[in-house]
């Protein structure tokens, strides 16, 4: 069953989400009561971290590796119909072979992907996402939403569904595994959109995995996320074998 679990070590992340007041940007966005909030969850660290996740079966969310990791404890994190808070813990996780925390400072390729698995289905009024692997053009319109920051350094605007609509300005890279996309002015994911959902139209194509910020801000620069073309095996394979392990336990 899904319970209402309120345990100390999430107490920070818990105090950002609950506490989110209206607003009106993921940064440079809007609120969004679509399709994509109805596909979406939250995934919050014992250490106080906020990400967003996709739903990609009534029982798994895909995020970004790096939300997952780092932890002691994780949980995935969304509202009743009530407004009450739910935090779920996770019955297992699955972080992509290909993923390297330092990739960064090594500057080599990683694939910043994660699955993670509830102990029962999401509620009904959850909707599955469509992965989709196309790979959006320069100057393509993509979206990007999550529930990060509608202000940079604004704890309070975090934990409300928001999406941008951006522009792709570089597809695929050397390593053919990213896309990097960018908005007129300041707009983009900030803090706590990492694993949040890039679509184009209402299919989801990439995950977004880092942002850059402007010269005047930490946010609303450039957007990147893992493309799920090349991923969807290892999405597909996870997941399957998941279903088929919860069927020969009989859950």
């Amino acid at each position: 069953m899904i319970k209402r679990l309120l345990r100390p070590v999430l107490a920070a992340s818990l105090a950002l989400v609950f506490v989110a007041p209206a607003a009106h940007a993921i940064v440079g966005g809007a609120e969004d009561a679509g399709l994509l909030s109805r596909a979406s969850v939250m995934v919050l660290s014992s250490k106080g971290g906020v990400c967003s996740a996709v739903v990609v079966a009534p029982d798994v969310v895909l995020t970004a590796a790096h939300c997952v990791t780092g932890a002691d404890e994780h949980r995935v994190h969304f509202r009743d119909g009530a407004g009450e808070p739910i935090l779920i813990v996770p019955a297992a996780k699955a972080v992509h072979p290909g993923y390297d925390a330092k990739a960064i400072e090594k500057r080599t390729r990683s694939i910043d992907l994660a699955l993670v698995r509830l102990p029962e289905p999401l509620p009904a009024r959850f909707e599955t996402a469509t992965l989709d692997p196309a790979r959006p053009a320069k100057g393509d319109p993509v979206t990007v939403a999550g529930y990060g920051l509608a202000r940079d350094g604004d704890a309070k605007t975090t934990g409300t569904f928001r999406a941008a609509d951006l522009t792709v300005i570089e597809p695929y890279g050397p390593s053919q595994i990213l896309l990097w996309v960018q908005g007129k002015g300041a707009a983009g994911a900030c803090q706590g959109d990492s694993g949040g959902p890039m679509t184009a139209g209402d299919t989801v194509v990439a995950i977004t995995s880092w942002s850059a910020g402007t010269k005047a801000s930490r946010c609303g620069g450039i957007t990147q996320g893992i493309l799920l073309g090349a991923q969807r095996s290892w999405i597909d394979r996870v997941v399957a074998g998941w279903q088929r392990a919860a069927q020969w336990s009989g859950n």
